[in-house]
C-alpha cells in the first residue's frame, strides 16, 4: 500500500499556487488533513472527452427518475482521468471511461442542477486498504458554497483480486471492481441552477476520492399504508431503527399476510434482516425505496444475509407474490457462488417485483426454476458481486423491463437454461451499464427469446454487450436447452461494448455469438434496427463453434476499435441495410475460416463493412477507440498541414502516447496506461518489493528509436530518487535486444523529475524499460514513458 503523502500533488489545474500553499500550510499546522473552506477557488471545467451517454436514449432503455451528471464535464479543481479502457485501470470502470480524482483538501467536483432535486446518488472510488477489507471516509456535500452534510463513503464493497471467483487479497494480481455508489437526501428541494459540490474535507482516512458521476432526482413523498394492510412495526414489533434483528418479525408478518390475504406494509425505517424472508401468495409493500430499507447479515454465519425469497422449486415453489416499493441493501463483500445471499431468489411464479432498489448483495435477482411468469419492472440493481438478474433452470414467460442496472460483478441481465429449457422470456426497455465481468445482456441457450429496446454500455472484460450462445453447463439440444426457435434482438443501442480481453489476448465483439457446447443450428436470430456505437473491439463477433440463422437488418455500426466483423467460427448470416462508419482497420472483416462463414447481402443498402478478401493476419491489432469520434486508443489525429508544407523527416512526436502498454505488475490502480496517457501527474507503479519489474509499449510498427524521455510527477512531494534501469527493444515482442545497458537514472524535482535516455536509433516496435532498483520507493515508477524518433 502506498502512503498518502506520495500521491499528493500540490499544484493543480484550476488551483493557484498560493491557494495550494495555503492548503499545505493548514495541513502542516494541524498535523493531519483538515477541513478548509475554499470558496475562493476558481472553478475549472474538467473538459472530459465528449462521449455518448447511455442515459436518455430516445425510445430505448429504462425511463429513469434521475438526471445524470458526469464528473468529467462538471466544474472541478481535481484531475481528469481517462478516457481509458485498459482493464485494471481506474478510468476503465468509470461511466464513459472518464472520471475526476480528488487528492487534496479543498478539491471538489461541482454539479449545476438542470432540474429540481431533493436527493442524489453518486458513484465514486476510494483506494483499498492494505488488509483488503476496505477503508471508510467521508466527503462533504456543499450547496451553493454552504456546508450541508458529510456523507460516509467506503471501499469495503469494491476491490477484488486474483482469478475467478476472486478474493480480497491486495497482494494478488488483477485488481478490479473499483467503484461503489451511495445516496443521500438533501432535506429540501433544490431549485434548477443550484450548485451541488462534492468536496474533500480530509485525506486522513483516504488519500484520494475519485468521482465518476452524480444522479439527481426528486424523490416522491413516502407511500402511506394501504387500507387494510398489516404493519410490520405496529402489528408485529419490527424495529425500524435497525438496532434489533427483525427477521422473525417480518416472517411472522408475511405468514399472517398470506393467511389473511392482506398486504404487508413496511413503514419508513431501516430494518436489520439476517436471513431470508420466505414469501408465498402475499404482497410485501414499502413506503418507497428511499424510505423502507431492508439490510443486514448474520453476525457469525456469513452464508446468511438479508433477502426476500420464494420457496425453492423442489419445495413446491412460490406464486402470486408482489414485492414493491422498498430497498434491499446488503452487506456482501466477497463472492462465494454457493451462498444464497441474493436480494431476491427462490422460485416465484405468477409474481411481480416492482420498484425495488437492490444493492450490495451477491445478485439482485437469481431465480431457479422450473417457474413461470415473473415480471421484474421499474427497479434499480446496483453494485452487485455477481449477476444483476439471472433466469436460471427452466424459467418461462418471464420479463425484466424498465429496470436500471449498473456495476454488477458478472452478467448484467442473464438467462441460463441449465438442463431445463428457458422459453419465451423477455428483456425489454432496460439500461445495463458497466458489468465488471462478462456481458451486459446474455442468453445462454433458450427458446423464443426477446432482447429488445435496451441500452447496453461500457463492457469491461470477458464479455460483450449482447451475447447469444450455446455456452455453460447444461445448454445442449439433447435436453432442449440450446438456442432454438426465434430470438429477437430489436431496437437495441450498444455503446462502448465489447472489450480487448485480457484472458484471450484478443477482442470480444459488442454483439457476439458462441457455439462452444454445440453449433447454433436450430434457431433464427434476428438483429434489427440496432445501433452499435464506439465498440471497444469488433462490432460483430462469432467464436467457439458455428452460428447459423443470423439475420442483420437496419443496423448502424459507428465506431469499432478494430473490425466490423470478427469471424473466428463458421456460420451463415444475411445482411440488409447494414451501414458501418469509423471502423479502425482498413480491411473491415477479419475472417480466417474462409468460406466456412457465408455472407448473403440483401438489397443495395449495405455499406462500409464488407471486404473481399477479408483480413486473416494471425495478429490481433490493438484497438483504436473513438469516444464518440475522438480517437482515444492510439495517437490522436494530426493537425492538417498547410498546402505545400514539407514534412519534417523523422519527427513524429511522442510515439508512445496512447499506445498499448503492458507491465509485469502494478500497485492498486497505478497501471501502465498511466505512463502513456500524456498526463505527467498520473503514474505507473509496479508491484512493490518485487524487482525486477518492466513496462513495455507497442509502437504499432518498427520505428528508429533515438531517445526516451522518462518522467515522474513534477511535484515537490516526489523527492529526488535514482532508478536503476535498462532499455531493450523488439520487433516481434519475442526476441529482445539491449538498447541501453542497466544504469542509474536520477529524477530530481528541480529539473521537473524528467530524465532523457539516449538510444542508438535501432528499428524497434516494442520498447521495454526494466527497473531493478529505486532509491525512493521499493517499486518501479514512471508517470510518462515517452519515445522519440529524432
Amino acid at each position: 500500500m502506498t502512503p498518502p503523502p506520495r500521491h499528493r500533488r500540490l499544484f493543480r489545474r484550476g488551483v493557484s499556487a498560493s491557494l495550494s500553499a495555503t492548503l499545505a500550510l493548514a495541513t502542516a499546522v494541524a498535523g493531519t488533513a483538515v477541513a478548509v473552506v475554499v470558496s475562493a477557488a476558481p472553478a475549472a471545467m474538467a473538459a472530459g472527452v465528449p462521449a455518448p451517454s447511455p442515459i436518455g436514449v430516445p425510445g430505448r432503455g429504462a425511463t429513469v427518475p434521475f438526471v445524470e451528471h458526469e464528473a468529467e464535464y462538471a466544474a472541478t479543481n481535481g484531475t481528469l482521468i481517462g478516457p481509458n479502457r485498459l482493464y485494471g485501470t481506474l478510468p476503465s470502470e468509470a461511466s464513459g471511461r472518464q472520471a475526476v480524482t480528488l487528492d487534496a483538501v479543498g478539491e471538489y467536483v461541482e454539479f449545476t442542477l438542470t432540474k429540481p432535486a431533493n436527493a442524489m446518488t453518486f458513484r465514486y472510488s476510494l483506494p483499498d486498504n492494505p488488509a483488503g477489507t476496505g477503508r471508510d471516509a467521508g466527503i462533504d456535500v456543499r450547496v451553493n458554497g454552504n456546508q450541508l452534510k458529510n456523507v460516509p463513503v467506503t471501499s469495503k464493497y469494491g476491490w477484488y483480486y486474483g482469478g475467478y471467483p476472486f478474493n480480497n487479497n491486495p497482494g494478488d494480481t488483477n485488481p478490479h471492481h473499483f467503484y461503489d455508489e451511495t445516496r443521500t437526501m438533501f432535506g429540501s428541494t433544490l431549485a434548477t441552477g443550484t450548485k451541488v459540490r462534492l468536496q474533500v474535507s480530509s485525506t486522513a482516512q483516504s488519500p484520494t476520492f475519485t468521482i465518476d458521476l452524480a444522479d439527481f432526482e426528486q424523490v416522491e413523498a413516502p407511500k402511506a399504508k394501504p387500507s387494510g394492510a398489516l404493519d410490520v412495526v405496529t402489528d408485529f414489533g419490527a424495529d425500524p431503527t435497525g438496532a434489533a434483528d427483525s427477521t422473525a418479525k417480518f416472517q411472522a408478518a408475511v405468514a399472517a399476510g398470506q393467511a389473511q390475504n392482506r398486504t404487508v406494509y413496511i413503514p419508513q425505517g431501516s430494518y436489520e434482516i439476517r436471513d431470508h424472508i420466505v414469501v408465498d401468495k402475499v404482497t410485501l409493500a414499502g413506503a418507497g425505496p428511499w424510505y423502507s430499507v431492508l439490510k443486514g447479515r448474520h453476525p457469525t454465519d456469513r452464508s446468511k444475509a438479508v433477502g426476500v425469497y420464494g420457496k425453492y422449486a423442489n419445495q413446491g415453489g412460490s406464486s402470486d407474490v408482489t414485492l414493491k416499493d422498498f430497498a434491499i441493501i446488503g452487506d456482501i463483500r466477497e463472492r462465494v457462488d454457493n451462498d444464497q445471499v441474493n436480494a431476491i431468489g427462490g422460485a416465484l411464479s405468477n409474481s411481480v417485483i416492482d420498484n425495488i432498489w437492490m444493492q450490495h448483495t451477491k445478485c439482485g435477482v437469481w431465480v431457479d426454476g422450473p417457474m413461470n411468469n415473473l415480471t421484474i419492472k421499474n427497479s434499480r440493481i446496483l453494485d452487485q458481486t455477481a449477476d444483476g438478474v439471472n433466469f436460471h433452470y427452466g424459467v418461462t414467460n418471464s420479463t425484466v423491463t424498465n429496470t436500471f442496472v449498473r456495476n454488477t460483478g458478472d452478467d448484467g441481465l442473464a438467462m441460463w437454461a441449465e438442463n431445463i429449457p428457458n422459453v419465451n422470456n423477455k428483456f425489454t426497455f432496460n439500461t445495463v451499464i458497466l458489468p465488471i465481468l462478462a456481458n451486459n445482456i446474455v442468453t445462454y441457450g433458450g427458446k423464443d427469446i426477446t432482447i429488445s429496446d435496451n441500452v447496453m454500455s461500457d463492457t469491461i472484460t470477458n464479455g460483450g454487450g449482447l451475447h447469444i450462445a450455446n455456452r455453460y453447463p447444461g445448454v445442449n439440444s439433447g435436453q432442449g436447452t440450446a438456442v432454438s426457435g426465434t430470438h429477437t434482438a430489436a431496437r437495441n443501442t450498444l455503446i462502448r461494448a465489447g472489450n480487448n480481453d485480457f484472458n484471450w489476448q484478443f477482442g470480444v465483439g459488442a454483439v457476439w455469438f458462441s457455439g462452444l457446447n454445440e453449433p447454433i443450428n436450430n434457431a433464427t436470430i434476428n438483429i434489427t434496427d440496432t445501433e452499435i456505437l464506439d465498440s471497444s473491439y469488433a462490432a460483430i463477433h462469432l467464436i467457439e463453434g458455428a452460428t447459423n440463422g443470423l439475420n442483420f437488418k437496419n443496423v448502424k455500426i459507428d465506431g469499432a476499435g478494430t473490425y466490423a466483423l470478427q469471424i473466428q467460427a463458421p456460420g451463415r448470416a444475411t445482411f440488409e441495410n447494414v451501414k458501418a462508419t469509423n471502423i479502425a482497420q482498413s480491411n473491415k472483416i477479419h475472417n480466417c475460416v474462409g468460406a466456412g462463414f457465408q455472407i448473403t447481402q440483401v438489397g443495395s443498402g449495405n455499406s462500409g463493412w464488407y471486404s473481399n478478401p477479408p483480413a486473416c493476419t494471425g495478429v490481433w491489432p490493438a484497438p483504436q477507440w473513438t469516444n464518440g469520434g475522438v480517437p482515444g486508443g492510439g495517437p490522436g489525429p494530426e493537425e492538417p498541414e498547410e498546402p505545400g508544407e514539407p514534412e519534417e523527416p523523422g519527427d513524429e512526436g511522442n510515439l508512445a502516447q496512447g499506445r498499448p502498454v503492458t507491465a509485469t505488475g502494478q500497485a492498486q490502480t497505478y497501471g501502465p496506461g498511466n505512463a502513456v496517457d500524456g498526463n505527467a501527474n498520473s503514474y505507473w507503479e509496479s508491484t512493490n518489493n518485487a524487482f525486477p519489474q518492466s513496462i513495455t509499449v507497442d509502437l504499432g510498427a518498427a520505428k528508429n528509436v533515438d531517445r526516451l524521455v522518462l518522467k515522474l510527477p513534477p511535484a515537490s512531494a516526489w523527492a529526488t530518487r535514482t532508478q536503476t534501469l535498462s532499455v531493450s527493444g523488439s520487433t516481434d515482442n519475442s526476441a529482445y535486444s539491449t538498447l541501453k545497458p542497466s544504469a542509474g537514472v536520477t529524477f530530481n524535482p528541480s529539473s521537473g523529475n524528467t530524465a532523457t535516455v539516449i538510444l542508438p536509433g535501432t528499428a524497434t516496435r516494442y520498447v521495454r524499460v526494466t527497473v531493478t532498483g529505486n532509491t525512493g520507493w521499493p517499486a518501479a515508477q514512471l508517470s510518462e514513458l515517452e519515445v522519440y524518433n529524432d
